[in-house]
C-alpha cells in the first residue's frame, strides 16, 4: 500500500469524536433500546433483542439524512415495509402449542412475551418463561394493552452469564405510574389477530439462533419434539429420529447397562472442553503424574540447532470389570510424523495383531465355549527406553510453572513416536516368552503354551490384551506374571475392545459397533436422515471422473476410512465400501453420494451385530460371488 501511495489512518485511542457517524448510529440505537426497555420495564437479559427491534424499527422511520425517506425502501424499494403487522415490544401473547403430548384437554396455547420478529423467518419471535424457550410462530394471538411484565414491580437480573434466565421480584412502595406513549395510538380490542401457519423457508437459510441448540431445562415431557412445528420443520435432524431405530430392548439387562454407560460419556473435541469437564481434566492429570513419575522426560531449553515436535491429547473411553461403569482415559501422544528419519528415529517396524487373529479367537472362543478375559497395560510405551535424542514441546494445557519457553527431553517411550511401537513391544515380548509362551510364526502379535494341562491363547493389539485358552490356572498365573513386569489392569471379561462392542449370549458371541455408527452418524450430520434398505443401488455404476469433482478430497477420504473399519463387524457394506475406496484420488460428487447412501443405509439398523456361534467343527467355510467381468473399469 506504501509503495501505492496509499497510507493507512487511524483514529486516536479514547476520542470517540473522530468516529462521528459510527458513534451517532450508536448514540440512536441505544436510545431507542433504553426507550423500550424503559417503557415495558423489560429486564436487562433480553437487550440483545431490544436492540434487534430498535434497529428493525429505525430502518422504518423516516430519516432526515435520505431526505425525508425510509431507509428500508431506500434499499428494498420492491419489498413490502412490514411483511407483517408490526406489534407493541413485550407485550403479553399467546402462541399456539404444538406439542405432540399435548391432549384434547390440555390448554392450547403458552403464554409468551412478545421479544420482536425474527431475523430469519418471515414470523414473530416470542419468549415462553415455561420452557425457557425462543418460539418463532405465526399462530401469535397478542394482547397489545397488556405489558407481560408487571409494571408495580422491578425486575432485577442475578447474572447475565446464566443458562436460565432469573429475576427476583422486589415490590416497590407505591406503583408507578402507567407511562404514556408520546406517539398517540388508536385504541384496539385486546384481540387483534390470529395468524395461520404459513412457513417460508428455504433449504439454503441457516437455522435460526432460537433452534434446538438452546438450552432447555428438564420439564416432565423433556424434549425436543416439545418445541413448536415452524422450529421442528427448520431442522432436519428430527424429521427421522434415531431413537426410533435404536432399541436394547432384546439385551440383557447387563448388556443394557453397559451399552448405556458408553453412550452416556460424551467425547471432548479439544483441550479447552476437556479442561472444563472436572472427569476429564481428573484424567489428564492422572495422566502427567504418570508420565512425571516415570521420569519421561526432562524440561531444558532447545539446544541449537535441534527441532521439537508437537503433541495432542487423546480422549477415550475404558470400560471396568464391572460391565456397566466406564472411566475415561487422557493420553498424551506425540506428533511423530514431524520425527526426521535418521535424526530422531531410525528404525520403527513393530507388529501389530491383525483383526482376522482377534477374529479367530473370538470364534474359536466361542466354539469351544472358553472365557476371553482382557488386560490393560497402563502407559504401556512408557515402558520402553529411547536411544535417539528427541525434544517435544510441553503438553496442552500443562505448562510447568516457571519453565515457559522450555522443551522436554524424552527419556522414555511416548505414544506417538515412531520408534515407540518398536521398543514397547520388543520389551513385553521377552517378557512373556520368560513365562514360557511362544511366538506364532503366522503373526507374530500372537503368543501360545501349549502343555499337558491345557492351551493358552494370548494377542496384544498395542497395550490392549486379550487371553483365552482352556488352562484356567495356567491363565491367573500368567496374569499375576504380567502384574509384576508391568502396571496391568484386570478388565474382567472382553467387552470392549478397539471400539468394538462384544457380547455373549446362549447362541454365542455377538460383535458390534453400535457406539462407533452413532457416533460416525452425528460427525456426518446424518442423525437424523432418512434412511434405506440397501447400502448401494444395484444398478448403480461409478466411475472416474462421471462427474464434477467434489469439493473436500480430504473428508472423502476420512469417511471412506472410517467405514472400512466399520467393516470388521459390518460385512453388509464391505462390497460397497470396496467400490467407493477406488476413487480415493479424484473423489467427484456422485460417489459422495455413494457414501450418504451407505450412512443412510446404515441409519436403519445400526445395531446390526455378527455372531460367532457353536456350528460344531472348526471346518473354514467360504462364499464367492462372481459376476463375471461386470465392472467397466477394468473387466474384472
Amino acid at each position: 500500500m506504501i509503495q501505492n501511495d496509499i497510507l493507512h489512518q487511524s483514529s486516536c485511542v479514547d476520542t470517540p469524536s473522530q468516529n462521528g457517524v459510527t458513534e451517532r448510529k450508536n448514540w440512536h440505537l441505544l436510545e431507542v433500546t433504553r426507550a423500550l426497555l424503559f417503557q415495558m420495564k423489560v429486564p436487562k437479559h433480553f437487550w440483545a433483542d431490544a436492540v434487534s427491534t430498535a434497529c428493525f424499527l429505525i430502518n422504518r422511520m423516516l430519516s432526515s439524512v435520505l431526505n425525508g425517506d425510509i431507509p428500508y425502501t431506500a434499499l428494498f424499494f420492491t419489498k413490502s415495509l412490514f411483511p407483517i403487522e408490526p406489534r407493541i415490544f413485550c407485550c403479553t401473547c399467546f402462541v399456539r402449542d404444538v406439542r405432540p403430548q399435548v391432549t384434547k384437554l390440555d390448554p392450547k396455547s403458552l403464554k409468551c412475551v412478545f421479544l420482536g420478529y425474527s431475523l430469519l423467518q418471515k414470523w414473530y419471535s416470542c419468549f415462553s418463561p415455561t420452557l425457557n424457550h425462543y418460539l418463532v410462530s405465526a399462530d401469535v394471538t397478542f394482547f397489545e394493552s397488556t405489558p407481560f411484565f408487571p409494571q408495580s414491580f422491578v425486575y432485577e437480573s442475578q447474572g447475565e452469564e446464566d443458562d436460565l434466565l432469573i429475576y427476583t421480584v422486589q415490590p416497590m412502595s407505591s406503583p408507578l405510574p402507567q407511562p404514556v406513549s408520546s406517539v398517540s395510538r388508536p385504541t384496539r380490542p385486546p384481540i387483534v389477530h390470529v395468524y395461520s401457519r404459513r412457513l417460508e423457508i428455504s433449504d439454503s437459510d441457516p437455522p435460526p439462533a432460537t433452534s434446538l441448540g438452546d438450552p432447555v431445562p428438564h420439564t416432565d415431557h423433556d424434549s425436543n419434539l416439545d418445541l413448536p412445528i415452524a422450529l421442528r420443520k427448520d431442522k432436519r435432524s428430527c424429521t427421522y429420529p434415531i431413537a426410533s431405530f435404536v432399541s436394547s430392548n432384546q439385551l440383557s439387562s447387563c448388556s443394557q447397562c453397559f451399552v448405556i454407560s458408553l453412550d452416556s460419556v460424551p467425547i471432548p473435541n479439544t483441550v479447552g472442553e476437556a479442561l472444563s469437564h472436572l472427569g476429564w481434566c481428573d484424567a489428564m492429570k492422572e495422566e502427567m503424574e504418570a508420565l512425571d513419575g516415570n521420569g519421561t522426560w526432562e524440561l531444558l531449553p532447545l539446544p541449537t540447532g535441534k527441532k521439537a515436535i508437537g503433541c495432542k491429547w487423546v480422549f477415550t473411553v475404558k470400560v471396568n470389570p464391572d460391565d456397566f461403569v466406564t472411566r475415561r482415559k487422557a493420553r498424551l501422544v506425540a506428533k511423530g510424523y514431524a520425527q526426521t528419519y535418521g535424526v530422531d528415529y531410525s528404525d520403527t517396524f513393530s507388529s501389530v495383531a491383525k483383526l482376522t487373529s482377534i477374529r479367530l479367537f473370538i470364534s474359536l472362543a466361542a466354539t469351544y465355549d472358553r472365557l476371553l478375559h482382557q488386560l490393560d497395560i497402563k502407559n504401556a510405551f512408557l515402558h520402553g527406553y529411547l536411544q535417539e535424542e528427541v525434544y517435544m514441546e510441553q503438553p496442552p494445557g500443562f505448562v510447568a510453572q516457571g519453565e515457559l519457553g522450555k522443551v522436554c527431553r524424552l527419556q522414555m517411550s511416548l505414544y506417538g513416536l515412531k520408534q515407540s511401537p518398536r521398543t514397547w513391544f520388543g520389551r513385553f515380548s521377552e517378557a512373556v516368552q520368560e513365562f514360557g509362551m511362544q511366538k506364532s510364526k503366522c503373526d507374530h502379535s500372537v503368543f501360545y503354551r501349549q502343555s499337558e494341562v491345557g492351551l493358552i491363547l494370548l494377542v496384544v493389539y498395542v497395550d490392549d490384551i486379550v487371553i483365552t485358552g482352556s488352562d484356567s490356572a495356567g491363565i491367573s498365573s500368567l496374569k499375576t506374571f504380567l502384574q509384576t513386569q508391568f502396571q496391568t489392569k484386570n478388565l474382567g471379561l472382553l467387552k470392549y475392545f478397539l471400539g468394538i462392542e462384544v457380547m455373549r449370549s446362549k447362541k454365542g458371541i455377538f460383535l458390534s459397533q453400535r457406539k462407533y455408527v452413532l457416533d460416525l452418524l452425528t460427525e456426518t450430520g446424518k442423525l437424523g436422515a432418512k434412511s434405506c434398505s440397501a447400502p448401494m443401488t444395484p444398478t448403480l455404476q461409478l466411475l472416474a471422473g462421471d462427474s464434477e469433482l467434489f469439493e473436500d478430497p480430504e473428508r472423502y477420504r476420512r469417511l471412506v476410512g472410517e467405514l472400512n473399519y466399520l467393516t470388521v463387524t459390518r460385512f453388509d457394506i464391505t462390497y460397497t465400501v470396496s467400490v467407493v475406496s477406488q476413487f480415493m484420488s479424484s473423489s467427484t460428487v456422485a460417489h459422495w453420494e455413494a457414501l450418504e447412501q451407505i450412512l443412510c443405509y446404515l441409519k436403519g439398523a445400526p445395531g446390526r451385530c455378527l455372531l460367532y456361534g457353536n456350528h460344531g467343527h472348526l471346518n473354514v467355510e467360504c462364499f464367492s460371488d462372481a459376476d463375471w467381468a461386470k465392472s467397466k473399469v477394468d473387466r474384472r
